[in-house]
């Protein structure tokens, strides 16, 4: 049978930490151990979590003594208590689905070259019961590492909310874990440089845990700048560059690439702000220099000839005539404009 570690940071999530907790005790076909780690909460949630190790010994507790963050708290659980043939990393406020850690490790445990899995999230809202997932066992499919690498760089995203992953924990002891200097993006980063080093696998069309998505998720705050949220991506992808050591012989094409598209993702965002009547609103010149850090010459982007036009025509005008600036070439929305004109001039 399988052993699986799992740690579960918390930090004043105690009313919410059972279900997480039940949710790894009750996964079936696996041997599981859970730390959870208190990071100086002081509203009750250690005590939470002491009383859920009082009824089950699988449940270890961690308490700091002063809050030390995320990304040390999460790398204390995976790098000095994991010793289990794989690890996972669940948020507090978060779940896995029945069955997640089982079909995980069925995966791992037929493919060695995989250095992690990953399924599909459920996007839930944190009410009682826990909502349908899908667990009925479709197959899977490995990847080789350097393929979904730089399928990472062709799209720019990361692809991965977190705990939907089960890692191999000799990889995660071999190359360490999240980066400090990537405090909202150090996950994309981390699985990208796993990627450098061992394949992939994904279960597919299954449902591998909950996301809790409220108000007050950490990054909810973060990800209001969108600007910030670009620059900490387009950081990651520098930093597993900057790390590939020879094994990236494309790396500055790929680096090229990744710039692009998050360029593209800038202007993009800007002509969205238009469109919603929101120009005055979000950090629209913010984000058109971050286009031009990034890529340097915008000017063959075509999200750069969209936002020029929906500059020219203002906000208002942007916003009214958005569902055309989505659906057309430029030139097609300057030929209505002018039509537009001729009409009111009654030309």
């Amino acid at each position: 049978m399988a052993s699986v570690d799992v740690v579960i940071p918390c930090y004043k999530y105690g009313s919410v930490l059972p279900t997480a907790v039940r949710s790894v005790l009750d996964q079936p076909d696996v041997d599981v151990r859970v730390l959870v780690i208190d990071d100086a909460s002081g509203d009750g949630s250690a005590e939470v979590a002491r009383a859920l190790s009082d009824v089950d010994s699988r449940v270890t507790v961690v308490e700091h003594e002063r809050n030390k963050g995320h990304i040390a708290t999460y790398n204390e659980g995976l790098l000095e208590w994991a010793s289990a043939d794989y690890c996972a990393l669940l948020s507090a406020d978060d779940a896995l689905t029945p069955g997640a850690l089982r079909r995980a490790t069925r995966l791992l445990d037929a493919h060695p070259e995989v250095g992690f899995v990953y399924g599909r999230p459920v996007h839930w809202d944190g009410s009682a019961p826990l909502p349908p997932a899908r667990t009925a066992d479709r197959g899977w499919t490995v990847y080789n590492g350097l393929s979904w690498l730089r399928r990472r760089f062709a799209l720019g995203d990361g692809c991965i909310t977190s705990p939907e992953v089960v890692v191999r924990t000799a990889l995660q002891r071999e190359l360490g874990g999240y980066d400090p200097e990537l405090r909202h993006t150090g996950d994309i980063e981390m699985w990208m440089r796993f990627a450098l080093h061992a394949d992939v696998g994904y279960l597919r069309g299954v449902d591998q845990a909950y996301y809790r998505v409220h108000g007050e998720n950490m990054s909810a705050a973060y990800y209001a700048s969108v600007v910030a949220d670009l620059r900490q991506r387009l950081a990651a992808y520098s930093a597993v560059i900057d790390r590939a050591n020879g094994q990236l012989p494309d790396k500055d094409s790929l680096d090229r690439q990744v710039r692009r598209v998050l360029a593209r993702d800038a202007l993009r965002r800007a002509g969205r702000a238009f469109d919603k009547g929101r120009a005055e609103i979000e950090p629209v010149a913010e984000l058109v220099d971050f286009a031009r850090e990034a890529a340097g010459a915008v000017d063959d982007l075509p999200e750069w000839h969209t936002l020029r036009l929906r500059q020219r025509l203002g906000a208002r005008r942007a916003k009214a005539l958005a569902p055309l600036v989505l659906t057309a070439p430029a030139r097609r929305i300057r030929r209505h404009v002018r039509e537009l004109r001729w009409q009111r001039s009654g030309i």
